[in-house]
């Protein structure tokens, strides 16, 4: 079972998954099973017809700093709910192996760069999206108190922000990657001289191509068993600032970038320590930065003439 199977990691993830040889993937769509509600899970589980060996859990209420700053209770009981309710069914339902996918925003607002996983608890995450970031890291909890009490085999990665094709570009609820490039490709088409961008630009952070990480999940399934949970990640940072000029560069803009610092930067420094991915189960990116940002511009530019 796959939640989340249908959106932007999940379309990739499931894609490896079959290329690999899975034969039986469950995908609980969210139009027909609402994975906050314990009867939609069970369901979800019944109606897989086949006793589930492995539950890979992407589904998340996930967006960039304005949604999580108007929205941090339902990011909180969202996610919180989907999570611990999945695990526990999956408990009581004898999976044999449970993958949770939390997130870099769990981590401490000044954890010294970079991150390792050592600092997790070491501080109160980046007040803008700290309510998300805690409800994820409540289920490196749980597995690791199920592992402790009934051998439940559940692991915990700590992804970076991801992007690429199929990302989500909706301006309400995307990340800083699509939601730059959507701003430029508006712009150029609306003939536009300037974009606006929050906050200072001083901020930085790490960057994994999508196809990274959906190996890196792959891997840790087959080969990572230990109750730590590992960060994945691309093992470099970027400021802002030079995000936006690089995107604007790929993208031949050459209009002005107008910086917004009455908006919140966000957390103010990202970037993880992978060599606990590397080590334990051979993972490290390969995807350079500038390849990947040009296989998204051209896969949105291909979106928006096809006027989708």
């Amino acid at each position: 079972m796959v939640t989340g199977g249908s959106g932007f990691l999940g379309t990739h993830l499931v894609g490896m998954l079959r290329d690999e040889g899975a034969r039986e993937i469950f995908v609980p769509e969210i139009d027909r099973y609402n994975l906050v509600k314990l009867e939609d899970i069970r369901r979800a589980f019944d109606d897989f017809g086949l006793p589930c060996d492995l539950v890979i859990h992407l589904a998340a209420r996930v967006g960039g700093i304005g949604a999580n700053r108007e929205n941090p209770g339902l990011f909180f009981h969202d996610n919180l709910l989907m999570g611990v309710q999945l695990m526990e069914e999956a408990r009581l339902r004898q999976v044999e192996k449970f993958l949770a996918l939390g997130t870099i925003c769990s981590y401490p607002k000044y954890t010294p760069v970079p991150f390792r996983e050592e600092d997790l608890w070491n501080g109160y995450p980046e007040e803008t999206n700290a309510p998300y970031g805690l409800a994820k890291k409540m289920l490196l909890v749980q597995a690791q108190a199920y592992r402790q009490q009934y051998g439940f085999r559940a692991i915990h990665l700590l992804p970076v922000n991801l992007y690429g094709p199929g990302d989500n570009f909706d301006p309400a609820h995307s990340h800083v990657i699509p939601a730059l490039i959507r701003k430029i490709a508006e712009a150029q088409e609306a003939g536009t001289p300037r974009i606006g961008v929050w906050g200072t630009g001083k901020a930085t952070r790490e960057f994994l191509y999508v196809q990274d990480a959906a190996r890196a999940i792959l891997l840790a399934m087959e080969h990572y068993d230990r109750p730590e949970p590992v960060n994945v990640g691309a093992g470099f940072e970027i400021s802002i600032r030079d995000l936006v000029h690089l995107i604007a560069e790929l993208m031949a803009f050459r209009g002005e970038i107008v910086w917004e610092p009455d908006k919140p930067d966000g957390q103010p420094r990202r970037m993880l320590d992978t060599s606990r991915a590397e080590c334990e189960f051979g993972f490290s990116a390969r995807t350079g930065f500038r390849e990947g940002l040009r296989a998204t511009i051209d896969w949105s530019r291909e979106r928006r003439k096809q006027g989708s």
